[in-house]
C-alpha cells in the first residue's frame, strides 16, 4: 500500500513538473518543400524556428597580479518571446500561416518578401519605404520581391522583373534600383502600359543600357522562367490575393492596411516580426 502511494505521488511531480517546464512557445521542425512545376524541380528552402542563444561572458581576476586560469562561461538566455511586450497583435495587424511555409533562400538569414507589381500604384507608394527599410535592416535578414503573376499582363511585368533582377546580379544593369524606379515611373507617370516584349526590351535599352542580344538572352533563359514558376507557388503557398504584401519567414503574412494604414507602421512590424525569429 505504501509502494502504491509513493509511486502516485512521484507520478504527480513529474505530470506538475513537466507542465510548468514545457516551452510556452513550440519549436517546429524546419519546413522544407521541393516542387516540381513544368520541366523543372523547385527547390525552395526550408525555415528553422529561432533558438535562444548562448553568449560566453569572461570572467577576469580581480587581481593583477594572479590572473585568472580558467575561463568562466555564463549562459545568458534571452527574454522568451511569450513573455515579452509587443506592440502588434496576431490576428489583428497580422496572420500566422499554419504550417510554416517555405521562402526563397536559405535558412541562414530571416527572409522578408514583399509580393508587388508594377501597376500596382499602392506597391508604387510603398517603395520609398521599403527601400529605405532595406537599406537599413538587420545583416541577418535576407529581403526579397516577388511579383505577382495573376494574369497575362502581370506575368510579362513578373518576367521583366526577373529579366531585371538576372542582369542587375551580373553587373549588366548598374543600378537596380534606379531602374526600378523608372519602370514604375513609365507605368504611373507617362501612362506607358508595357504589354509586349519590345516595349519592355525599349525600357532595357533606355534606362539600363543593355543590348537586345542581353535583354533576349535573359528574357527568355531558364533561370527567369525558374522565378516565375517559384513566384507562382509562392503567391499560392501564402494565399496572396492583394499586393503590396508582405511575409515574414514564410509564417507571417501582412500587409499596410492590417499595419494601420501606413507605410512607416508596416516598417515597425516587419521589424516586430523578424524580432520574434529571434535575430534581434
Amino acid at each position: 500500500m505504501k509502494n502504491l502511494i509513493w509511486i502516485l505521488a512521484l507520478l504527480f511531480a513529474l505530470s506538475a513538473c513537466s507542465k510548468e517546464e514545457a516551452p510556452v512557445t513550440p519549436v517546429e521542425e524546419p519546413v522544407a518543400a521541393e516542387e516540381q512545376a513544368g520541366e523543372a524541380e523547385v527547390d525552395i528552402a526550408a525555415t528553422t524556428e529561432a533558438e535562444s542563444e548562448t553568449l560566453e561572458v569572461v570572467e577576469e581576476s580581480a587581481s593583477e597580479a594572479e590572473p585568472a586560469d580558467e575561463s568562466i562561461v555564463l549562459a545568458v538566455a534571452e527574454t522568451p518571446a511569450a513573455t515579452r511586450e509587443w506592440k502588434f497583435k496576431e490576428g489583428e495587424h497580422y496572420v500566422r500561416m499554419v504550417p510554416t511555409q517555405p521562402t526563397v533562400g536559405g535558412a541562414d538569414k530571416i527572409e522578408v518578401a514583399e509580393f508587388f507589381m508594377y501597376s500596382c500604384p499602392h506597391c508604387y507608394d510603398m517603395e520609398p519605404y521599403i527601400n529605405e527599410w532595406a537599406k537599413n535592416k538587420d545583416p541577418n535578414v535576407r529581403f526579397v520581391r516577388v511579383p505577382a503573376t495573376w494574369n497575362s499582363l502581370v506575368m510579362l511585368h513578373a518576367q521583366l522583373y526577373y529579366t531585371e533582377e538576372v542582369l542587375a546580379r551580373n553587373g549588366t544593369i548598374k543600378n537596380p534600383e534606379a531602374f526600378r524606379e523608372a519602370i514604375f515611373q513609365e507605368y504611373h507617370r507617362r501612362g506607358n502600359r508595357m504589354t509586349s516584349e519590345a516595349a519592355i526590351q525599349k525600357l532595357f535599352a533606355r534606362f539600363g543600357n543593355v543590348s537586345q542580344e542581353d535583354f533576349e538572352s535573359t528574357w527568355n533563359s531558364f533561370e527567369v522562367n525558374q522565378k516565375l514558376r517559384v513566384a507562382g507557388d509562392l503567391a499560392r503557398r501564402y494565399s496572396i490575393s492583394s499586393v503590396p504584401a508582405v511575409v515574414v519567414n514564410g509564417k507571417y503574412r501582412t500587409d499596410a492596411a492590417s499595419a494601420g494604414n501606413s507605410y512607416p507602421k508596416l516598417m515597425e512590424l516587419i521589424d516586430e516580426l523578424t524580432v520574434r525569429e529571434g535575430l534581434r
